[in-house]
């Protein structure tokens, strides 16, 4: 097992396991035979068998789960799930059961996603104390506040998800919400939009926004003037992003339940309330075969890879520790799951593919139908071995295809566990060649030059002290003309990506993924307020279930930063 140091420094101060005192009494192999193990507990035959197959997966960094599991399988009321959605009914005894139940699930590792539309607006009577509503900006304040204090798994501090839909009275407070810069910095915003919406902004058309109490019109907007609050705010701060309701709700695999209201904190699973979901990813820099100068992917480890991922993910359903009855009772009934990839953009650069071409585009499609076959395969197989997920007759799947889950596929974002298998995040296109990560660990800083960059440039003799140097000021390879153009088109960054390719990379991988796709369109400081319009636009006209973007340097405190290394002392 071959960790890189940022690898080993994320899993010293997160992962592994710590005495009484702080000292670390566990070695990263010893990790990953824990979860292994505990994952593994819950076979009825062969149990040995699985447990060698799970460590093998994760020693080779093939596959990693999200972080809940690797910090809690194995412990004492282990809660092993990443993704939750929680209710908010209009009343005080709820909003603030939930809450409750929220700072439970942050203790534990986990992120929450709501939707507020159900309070009513701000000014509203109070009929039962005569007093008025102080509406769900003011909710959603506290629970940011409560967030602040209540750690991830002691580990990290909580994410959440606020949706509110875009016919709410209290919309336009919304979408300013985050415009001071310093506000509610623990959750990610995103507007509930409905395809009415969206023909009354194309159609330039009246858009009324009603009281959930009453169901009474309160105010009629002009839609594209909302429209124009929404993109003008992204373009600013990042937030809010888009979720297209009508579209989750078009694909949701088990319709009889109800409708889908809400997603994780990433957007990559929606949920039902009080639903959880297991993540986990496939590391597709390892899934290649390296013949001559040009690779090919390896289907066939890919394959098994699938098989053992999803086994391993259904197993957690089984063994994992629920914090309430309502969430293991929801969680059992539908088996959701969400495998997916990560180490895409070093795929590419392995495979000499361009990220901006149509070349990536047909090779994403492609592949990710695998992933979504192979993923149903394997969990057709495990509904013939145990059984069908309860809720199967009441799913999309019924009466022709057994299926042990009802979801089986989720692009997430990836964060730590890239890191740890010291590959590109998720679907995304490289950041920068070299840039440093800010704020993932308290105060750290962790520098990075592409480990894949680095032995193609030192393949075809092209790593020098100069190309270094530049690597290190810039975190870019454009600039430099002796360099061939082919391998500079290869090492673009995202910034420097024109953003429909994002947009396609986002449309081809969500084709074959019956969750959602997490993306952020990673966009240069100097991108216009009418090309976030035109972003936001396309992404529902292809079908995405939600949309991110992020313009470089509109938030105070940036995760990613391209690196000055010779420029910067901080760096």
């Amino acid at each position: 097992m071959k960790l890189s140091e940022n690898a080993k420094q994320l899993l010293n101060a997160r992962y592994l396991l710590k005495n009484t005192e702080g000292k670390i009494v566990e070695s990263p192999e010893e990790l990953f035979w824990r979860v292994a193990k505990y994952v593994a507990s819950v076979e009825k035959e062969d149990r040995k068998k699985w447990e060698n197959k799970f460590y093998a997966l994760l020693a080779n960094l093939h596959f990693l789960p999200n972080s809940p599991t690797l910090m809690n399988a194995g412990l004492l009321n282990g809660q092993l799930s990443a993704c939750f959605v929680l209710p908010v009914e209009d009343s005080l005894n709820s909003i603030f059961t939930t809450l409750k139940n929220t700072a439970m699930i942050h203790q534990s590792g986990g992120g929450t996603g709501y939707n507020f539309s159900q309070l009513r607006p701000h000014g509203d009577m109070v009929s039962s104390s005569g007093g008025i509503s102080s509406g769900p900006m003011a909710f959603i304040k506290i629970y940011d506040t409560a967030t602040e204090h209540v750690r991830q798994g002691g580990k990290r501090r909580g994410a959440n998800m606020g949706i509110l839909n875009v016919d709410h009275p209290d919309i336009e407070a919304f979408i300013l919400a985050k415009s001071k810069g310093d506000a509610l910095h623990n959750f990610n915003l995103s507007v509930g939009i409905t395809d009415d919406f969206m023909k009354a902004v194309q159609q330039g058309t009246d858009w009324k926004l009603t009281n959930p109490r009453t169901k009474k019109m309160t105010k009629t907007i002009k839609a594209q003037k909302l429209w124009n609050k929404i993109v003008s705010q992204a373009w600013a701060t990042g937030d809010p992003g888009l979720i297209f309701l009508d579209t989750i709700n078009k694909h949701n695999p088990v319709p009889e339940i109800g409708t889908i209201q809400s997603t994780n904190p990433c957007g990559e699973v929606p949920l039902f309330e009080y639903e959880s979901c297991n993540l986990g990813s496939i590391n597709l820099s390892k899934m290649v075969k390296l013949e001559g100068d040009r690779g090919e992917v390896d289907w066939k480890v890919l394959g098994n890879a699938i098989g053992v991922a999803v086994r391993f993910l259904d197993n957690v359903i089984s063994a994992n520790h629920y914090l309430l009855p309502q969430i293991e009772q929801e969680t059992k009934s539908n088996r959701k799951i969400g495998l997916g990839i990560m180490g895409w953009a070093e795929l590419l650069a392995l495979l000499n593919i361009p990220y901006a071409s149509d070349e990536a585009i047909s090779l994403g499609e492609k592949l990710m139908k695998f992933v979504q076959e192979k993923s149903y395969e394997a969990s057709a197989e495990l509904a013939k071995e145990h059984e069908v997920f309860p809720n199967w007759e009441k799913s999309v799947f019924y009466p022709n295809k057994p299926m042990r889950n009802a979801t089986c596929n989720s692009i997430a974002p990836t964060g730590s566990i890239s890191v740890m298998a010291d590959t590109s995040y998720s679907i995304e296109p490289l950041y920068a060649l070299a840039f440093r990560r800010v704020g993932i660990l308290e105060n750290q800083t962790q520098m990075e030059i592409n480990p894949v960059f680095l032995s193609k440039m030192r393949e075809l003799g092209l790593w020098t002290d100069e190309v270094k140097d530049e690597v290190l000021a810039a975190g870019s390879i454009q600039h430099l003309e002796y360099i061939p153009k082919e391998i500079r088109r290869v090492f673009e960054t995202s910034l420097e990506i024109p953003w429909e390719y994002h947009l396609r990379h986002q449309q081809a991988f969500q084709k074959f993924t019956d969750n959602a796709v997490s993306k952020t369109i990673n966009l240069s400081k100097s991108t216009t307020i009418e090309t976030v319009s035109d972003i936001y636009r396309t992404a529902w006209k292809y079908g995405l279930k939600g949309i991110t973007i992020y313009r470089d340097g509109s938030k105070a405190n940036q995760v990613l930063q391209a690196c000055h290394l010779n420029k910067s002392p901080n760096c």
